[in-house]
């Protein structure tokens, strides 16, 4: 009789031991958002920015991170795991914690709706909010396999972060085009975008900004400017409607397309831009052809 009650008795013990000391977390929120992982990744790192008390310190590729927030009376910490549900679906989860209080937090949880549990779903709630506000400024729709086309350009080179991509290329707008219309160059289409570097982590990326041009003898010369022949490649297209600084919201969508149809990409986009946004009006008529070259055979 006693070894009947003993079994279990350890396993509450057991469980109890763990639930109090060993479990990271102290409580989570899991929800669901019409997204992929690399839009609220990118959604999140923005918002992190945002908030004067939060700051990103870790993270393991694009979905899985660690953020510690500072408040006035406790330090909260949230683990982060994004995981792709479908192809416009994905599952966020939140593991928070105290751990100047987590023992206490773990014995009032299942008793009461404790003041860490509402500050931690008002903070969740906040960013879900601005989320859900940022899904519904732009769009981007899967094409499928393309051809980039060759041609000659200028092209100034620019290192920044994939948030300052829009703003690198304005800086270049003025030098682009002053210096090309002023000595009677002839555009031969829409300025592009090359990446030749993407650090998906630190979100850092160096590209060349183009405007494709007739070839001739005698060109303008700036130091700051460079002239190449683009070659045609095959790739994957996207099409991006929205303000330009998002557009790298069109990658991640490649990146899930190409990962799921197994297609070897370079992982270099090439965005070519339709629309002036110095003309304003409504961003979701701003239109950019995304481009993921596939990787050479030989590679």
């Amino acid at each position: 009789m006693k070894l009947k009650w003993l079994l279990p008795g350890i396993g509450i013990l057991a469980f109890l031991a763990w639930y109090l000391f060993l479990k990271a977390d102290d409580y989570r929120v899991t929800f669901t958002v019409s997204a992929s992982p690399g839009t609220i990744y990118q959604s999140l790192k923005t918002w992190d920015i945002s908030q004067e008390n939060a700051q990103i310190t870790g993270q393991q590729g694009i979905l899985d991170l660690t953020q510690v927030l500072h408040f006035s009376d406790s330090t909260h910490r949230y683990n982060w795991n994004i995981e792709a549900i479908n192809d416009s679906v994905s599952r966020v989860k939140v593991y928070a914690s105290d751990p100047d209080h987590s023992l206490m937090n773990k014995i009032k949880i299942p008793f009461s709706d404790t003041d860490f549990e509402k500050r931690t779903r008002n903070t969740l709630m906040d960013f879900d909010q601005k989320l859900r506000e940022h899904i519904q400024k732009f769009r981007v729709k899967i094409i499928g396999l393309e051809s980039l086309g060759a041609t000659y350009c200028a092209c100034v080179k620019v290192t920044t972060s994939q948030y300052g991509k829009a703003h690198g290329m304005m800086q270049n707008f003025g030098l682009l085009n002053n210096v090309l219309v002023e000595n009677g160059i002839q555009l031969n289409g829409r300025p592009f975008l090359e990446v030749t570097r993407w650090a998906m982590e630190t979100d850092s990326i160096d590209f060349n900004f183009c405007y494709p041009i007739i070839e001739r003898d005698r060109l303008p010369k700036n130091p700051d400017l460079f002239y190449t022949y683009f070659e045609s490649r095959p790739a994957v297209k996207a099409e991006y409607n929205g303000n330009y600084i998002t557009s790298d919201r069109a990658w991640y969508a490649l990146l899930d397309y190409t990962r799921k149809e197994e297609i070897a990409i370079t992982g270099l986009p090439v965005e070519v831009f339709q629309n002036n946004p110095n003309m304003g009006g409504n961003e979701l008529t701003w239109k950019a052809e995304i481009y993921m070259p596939l990787k050479p055979r030989n590679e």
